[in-house]
């Protein structure tokens, strides 16, 4: 889910978003768990975003600490605040998304891989560390792993499970138009929203022609509440995908092919690893970049010129022109 750098002042478009999309997963897991269906135990998100919460104010101040730094969290309220929101929507993003029954573990395990990934899997760019994998997903597809007996992704239906048909098409509709001018305005991907679905309706058609698959079916997954939320929120975090938009359609059209290619293999969560495999793939590409970059020969610059005494003048007047 989306995140952003938590120092920024209070007119940062990446901060703006990041307060904007924490109310938003708020107030969906109140309506969801009151109103649309939310099968998880009532716990579940309180574990999670305490989880959350405790990890994240734990390896910052060991960070801090390490690398002899003020921790971010510190010198105001708000600081505090504006630190916790990843944590808080990497907690509920986690909660919302896997179905444990009634076992909290592994959602704890995940939220803890999602904190844990930020200062663990970093790679210096430009002498600045930054972590390049999607937090939540990240800790989703690690628990999805290594618990696929206990744990599976919450069920498409219990978006809108109890709404009926007018809430069937208002939620994903707000959801989609809501999403929408968050991406367009402030975290500026839409160029790798369109990527990703460019790319998904050609692997739909490419499974159709090349092995059968059903396109219709394939297409009709664009529809759902859970697409919709990856698409918005999840695949278009400002933190962990390109800048440029070119490199944003290349993102996500690789997400998208990645996908088909788990589908086609039979991998069930498709979506999630698709994500993971594309960090991976383009955090080895960005350490191999700055590896390159660290190798190459620092440029000799001129040597500036003395100033010119009486003696020296004389001579250069002296001498041949050339």
């Amino acid at each position: 889910m989306p995140e952003a750098t938590t120092t920024s002042r209070p007119k940062d478009p990446g901060l703006t978003a990041l307060r904007r999309f924490a109310i938003s997963i708020t107030a969906f897991n109140i309506v969801g768990y009151l109103y649309l269906g939310f099968e998880q135990a009532y716990l579940t998100p309180v574990a999670a975003v305490l989880t959350a919460y405790a990890t994240s104010l734990l390896l910052e101040t060991v960070d801090a600490w390490a690398r002899h730094r003020p921790a971010r969290y510190r010198g105001s309220p708000v600081n505090l605040v504006n630190f916790l929101l990843p944590a808080h929507i990497a907690g509920l993003a986690c909660s919302m998304l896997l179905y444990g029954n009634d076992r909290l573990l592994p959602t704890v395990f995940a939220v803890t891989v999602a904190i844990a990934s930020k200062y663990a899997l970093r790679v210096r760019v430009d002498g600045v560390p930054r972590h390049l994998f999607n937090p939540s997903n990240l800790g989703i597809s690690v628990t999805l792993l290594c618990f696929s007996s206990w744990m599976a992704i919450a069920p498409p239906y219990q978006f809108t499970e109890y709404g009926g048909a007018p809430v069937d098409i208002i939620l994903p509709a707000a959801i989609l138009v809501s999403g929408t001018m968050l991406n367009g305005k402030l975290t500026r991907r839409l160029p790798l929203i369109a990527g990703w679905l460019g790319g998904f309706v050609v692997q739909a058609v490419l499974r159709g022609l090349l092995f059968g698959d059903s396109t219709a079916s394939a297409l009709l997954t664009m529809v759902g509440v859970a697409f919709i939320l990856f698409t918005n929120y999840m695949i278009t975090d400002p933190v962990t995908t390109p800048r440029t938009p070119s490199a944003q359609m290349v993102f996500g059209a690789a997400t998208a092919l990645v996908y088909g290619a788990l589908v086609v293999a039979h991998i069930t969560f498709g979506l999630f690893y698709a994500l993971t495999l594309v960090c991976a793939g383009r955090t080895v590409l960005t350490w191999a970049g700055q590896r390159r970059r660290a190798r190459r020969p620092a440029p000799v610059l001129p040597v500036p010129d003395e100033e010119p005494t009486p003696e020296t003048a004389a001579a250069r007047v002296a001498e041949p022109a050339l």
